[in-house]
């Protein structure tokens, strides 16, 4: 689609409706692989699959939550085919054309916390790889540099620059990276848990792990109801669903470059109830058969790579996960933050210049290392909100305008969108009430249930589309 004099406000080639869409269901699929096969996406698919208790509540807890999360991202992704255009230009279609920066913003805050975070966790996998060496065990415990061991500092600037590598040439480098990392991830992650199945003589679905000891090293999954119970399965159902809030925003900015909506639909089938069903399968049998084996619960892959005996299989195991977790950072945070940063001044940051700010507020909060703090209550406070608005964007483009969508007005100050001088008061006095009940309420006050957090993002969306839709229901469109 060729724009006819947008306004350099709102416009750069990167925000651009796409032209070359060159991504098929292969490239989608990959999509997901990249973004679930994380050391993170490992240590929450193992804590849900033991707290199923059994095959079948699995099948049914995490079967029924993939699905959700595949018509959801189904949703999103198809009105990124059909308009061309990323998450924050999709938003001014609600939040009017400069207030779309607030969701924009928002989402870049959860990614550059969350790149940090990623970037970190990769590097801990070279970390555990590389102190199998006495001399680097040493170094490792005796050597520090900014609050952290030099060695750990020197892997985290390793994966920091391998991820600018990638990105440098743009999102067709990225799908390429993609269609090479994800099928290997899958390879060896097979590879691992046939190797320890095979040492441990068993395959197993966690019902020999003591409850207390079960319980005790799930804690953090946010789970509290006892495994294989009904409160269980439905907060494992919620969990998983949640996993995915900041991708449900910005999935149209990879779906925006798909063949058309058939590649994306085939695409999204295999590569989310198919590969999560898989993922947390093989994730949970591993972590069961590696208890047998150690008589440890070791959720976390890099703990388990740890006590290979085979050098070989522990240093194809850390860059293994080092990939994996770059892979999503890759896709989840990077691309995210780059479009959200381009969108507030599009004629000075383009998608590199807001991939690179978000590369070194991720690189300047290494020092402090909030991910392994409290400020991880901040972020979930500032990621839940990202459930209204997923609901008030979906309703706007499927409720109010039925999928019509004038994308050449998304690109003008005075057009459509302009709603007043930019803003729309009713997107916000809906997002506002919307984050009452998802995260204001359940964060700061004794008013709720305690249950009520772990499904504040639905929450979120019911409450911010229904008011949205209720205060929009009889504008003209």
């Amino acid at each position: 689609m060729q724009l006819e004099n947008p306004s350099p406000a709102l416009y750069n080639e990167d925000l651009a409706p796409a032209q070359d869409r060159k991504w098929g269901a292969f490239s989608i699929f990959n999509v997901w692989t990249s973004d679930v096969h994380s050391l993170w996406g490992y240590y929450l698919a193992a804590s849900l699959f033991l707290l199923c208790g059994s095959f079948v509540n699995f099948v049914l807890a995490i079967g029924i939550g993939s699905l959700v999360i595949f018509v959801l991202m189904t949703m999103v992704g198809n009105a990124g085919v059909r308009t061309g255009v990323p998450f924050p230009v999709l938003a001014r279609a609600s939040f009017g054309t400069f207030g779309a920066n607030v969701p924009a913003l928002v989402r870049a805050v959860v990614a550059c916390f969350w790149y940090g975070a990623q970037t970190a966790a990769a590097a801990g996998a070279l970390v555990a790889l590389l102190i199998r060496s006495p001399a680097l065990l040493e170094f490792h415990q005796t050597s520090f540099l900014l609050g952290h061991s030099t060695l750990t500092f020197i892997c985290f600037l390793i994966v920091w620059g391998a991820q600018l590598l990638i990105i440098q040439n743009g999102m067709e480098t990225v799908r390429k990276f993609q269609d090479w990392a994800g099928p290997a991830v899958w390879i060896v992650m097979l590879v691992l848990a046939v190797y320890l199945v095979a040492k441990s003589g068993t395959f197993s679905f966690g019902s020999e792990i003591p409850q207390d000891v079960l319980i005790a090293a799930t804690r953090d999954a946010g789970v509290t109801s006892a495994p294989g119970s009904f409160a269980a399965l439905a907060a494992v159902a919620a969990t998983w669903i949640t996993y995915f809030a900041a991708l449900y925003l910005n999935f149209c900015d990879f779906s925006r470059y798909a063949t058309d909506e058939r590649a994306l639909l085939k695409g999204n089938l295999w590569g989310l109830p198919v590969n999560l069903l898989a993922f947390c399968l093989v994730a949970g049998v591993t972590t069961t058969a590696a208890y047998a084996v150690y008589g440890e619960v070791l959720l976390h892959p890099e703990q388990i790579s740890a006590k290979f005996d085979s050098l070989f299989l522990a240093i194809l195991a850390a860059l293994t996960f080092a990939v994996a977790t770059l892979g999503i950072n890759v896709v989840a945070n990077f691309v995210s933050a780059a479009f959200d940063f381009s969108n507030t001044f599009p004629s000075r940051i383009s998608f590199k210049g807001g991939g690179y700010i978000a590369a070194l507020i991720s690189l300047a909060l290494f020092p402090w290392a909030p991910w392994e703090t409290g400020a991880a209550q901040f972020v979930n406070f500032i990621g839940s909100t990202m459930g209204p608005i997923f609901g008030i964007i979906m309703v706007d483009y499927y409720l109010i305008r039925r999928s019509r969508l004038d994308v050449a007005a998304l690109y003008q100050e005075n057009g459509e969108f302009r709603f007043q001088n930019g803003w729309h008061s009713k997107a916000f006095i809906a997002f506002g009430i919307g984050m009452v009940f998802s995260s204001i309420l359940p964060t700061f006050t004794t008013l709720l249930p305690a249950w009520w957090g772990t499904y504040g993002w639905f929450f979120g969306v019911a409450v911010g589309g229904g008011v949205y839709y209720a205060l929009r229901r009889g504008d003209a469109v």
